[in-house]
């Protein structure tokens, strides 16, 4: 079928254009480099806002979101679009965001991220991304190392949650091999087993494997966070009795919002009794990998059959990099996952098609997300980053004390955190000085208080620190504030912290 005349004509303007084009990488590059694009300066956090929040129908009248068939921005247009954009966006970098459990972004992980973003490869075999490949196989082989397996593989996921389904799947894999060409018909139904503070994505996944969300057993954890051991035993029992077969325990490393560490070389005792794969979360707390300080806090990982670690947080690195690694050698990972995909993993080809990792995904396509993280490593070394998580961590304690010196306007939910998590609630004046017994109603009152801050926080832009509850604690809304790597905060910075608290929630409405 013959082309059109005028659509030929305006596929010709593209191509004669397309040079032109190029340039708005100029445009963009010199937003990036704008100070307040990243907001990483210390002295300038205090005249820089993290967000200016807009509700959404606000912020839809003020940006062009609208997608049309035809569209002719100039260069111009599209840069004022995009300062719009960065305008009204949260500044993660700011030194004063701590309202994820990632923040402030190394710059060496950001310069990988623009090469590989740049580069646009694929890290499926080395044939398209031969230099990535073999980074790729690097970062794996040194995090195996460090983890202290003899023997290891792993993989680059898109984020923790699926780095946890691919533990899930491998350990299936490993006890039923043959779920994989003739499903779970007839089967007794598989059970898992994590703790009610674990991460939410071991229903989900028990949800898209076809386990069931019911076969995800919740297993109690004492008052620090840490799954009960004893419990761990009655609910495997439990599940036998009821005709199911366990064959997965997770223990986390770095709960969510306590950042609590279940003891795993304890779990390891019970998984090696009844023969089942240990997975450890350790998407928040796996950089402890990387400290001699605290690497305590992940005591027989080696004896784990496989873990997840998300570098972006704790760490700096951009967002996503995610880690998947087990101690299963071979080639288990690739037998589980791989198909028969002949135009893209030919067996005949003029490399050493070993470095091909795409038959160890469940993806096709997959971001380049290892060199960002290699860039980090190569510019520092793992032990320079071991030594500002213990840094982070050192923080937290610190404003542990200095909740506790003063006095009743701060109160901790734990005495003491394991990692660089500290949760607290606020008490405003109101409820300090009344002489109202601390009823039901009054800590029902209290839940309401890191709410209402934490929307004076957005409309100030001073400050952002998340707020939660713990379900599994019978314990409402309190602030969740979370140490990173990067800012590398000072001790002084902790006083505005509270200070911003007591100036935002000293006499907010009940």
């Amino acid at each position: 079928m013959a082309e059109s005349v005028e659509g030929a004509e305006t596929v010709d303007q593209i191509r004669d254009g397309l040079m032109d084009d190029w340039k708005i990488l100029e445009n963009v590059f010199r937003l990036l480099q704008k100070e307040d694009t990243f907001c990483v300066d210390p002295q300038k956090w205090g005249k820089q806002k993290i967000v200016p929040f807009l509700q959404p129908d606000k912020l839809k009248e003020l940006i062009n979101l609208k997608v049309r068939e035809t569209e002719n921005c100039s260069l111009a247009e599209i840069e004022e679009l995009c300062q719009q954009v960065i305008h009204y966006s949260v500044k993660t970098s700011h030194g004063r965001f701590h309202n994820q459990l990632f923040g402030q972004l190394d710059p060496f992980g950001l310069a990988g991220a623009l090469v590989t973003e740049a580069m646009n490869g694929s890290t499926y075999t080395y044939e398209v991304a031969p230099v990535f490949s073999l980074i790729e196989t690097e970062v794996i082989a040194t995090i195996c190392k460090l983890a202290g397996y003899k023997e290891g593989d792993g993989i680059f996921a898109p984020g923790g949650s699926t780095s946890n389904m691919y533990g899930m799947v491998l350990a299936r894999y490993k006890i039923a091999p043959e779920v994989k060409t003739s499903g779970m018909f007839g089967m007794r139904p598989l059970v898992l087993f994590t703790s009610d503070e674990s991460h939410y994505s071991f229903v989900k996944a028990a949800n898209w494997l076809g386990l069931g969300s019911d076969n995800c057993v919740s297993v109690r954890t004492n008052e620090r966070g840490q799954m009960l051991l004893d419990d761990l035993e009655a609910k495997i029992a439990e599940a036998k009795a009821r005709g199911g077969q366990p064959f997965f325990v997770n223990c986390t490393a770095g709960t969510t919002v306590l950042g609590a560490f279940d003891d795993i070389n304890g779990a390891a005792d019970v998984t090696e009794r009844h023969g089942l794969w240990l997975h450890v979360d350790a998407c928040l707390g796996g950089a402890a990998l990387l400290s001699a300080k605290n690497r305590s806090l992940i005591a027989g990982l080696e004896r784990a059959n496989s873990f997840s670690w998300n570098p972006h947080k704790t760490i700096g690195a951009p967002l996503q990099c995610s880690l998947f690694l087990t101690r299963e050698s071979g080639r288990l990972l690739e037998r589980c996952n791989s198909t028969e995909a002949h135009y893209l993993f030919q067996q005949d080809k003029f490399y050493d098609v070993s470095y091909d990792t795409g038959n160890k995904s469940v993806q096709c396509g997959r971001k380049i997300d290892a060199f960002k993280f290699w860039l980090m490593l190569k510019a520092r070394g793992y032990g320079k980053y071991g030594l500002m998580v213990d840094h982070a961590i050192h923080i937290a304690r610190l404003l542990e004390d200095k909740l506790r010196q003063r006095g009743d306007r701060f109160r901790l939910v734990l005495p003491e955190h394991e990692y660089s998590n500290v949760c607290f609630w606020f008490i405003p004046k109101a409820m300090r000085l009344s002489s109202e017994e601390e009823t039901p109603e009054w800590w029902n009152r209290l839940y309401t208080v890191a709410p209402k801050i934490k929307e004076q926080m957005a409309h100030s832009g001073t400050l952002m620190i998340g707020y939660s509850p713990l379900k599994a604690k019978n314990l409402g809304n309190f602030f969740r504030m979370v140490f990173t790597c990067f800012p590398i905060l000072k001790s002084e910075e902790l006083d505005f912290i509270l200070d911003e608290i007591e100036r935002l929630g000293e006499n907010i409405v009940l």
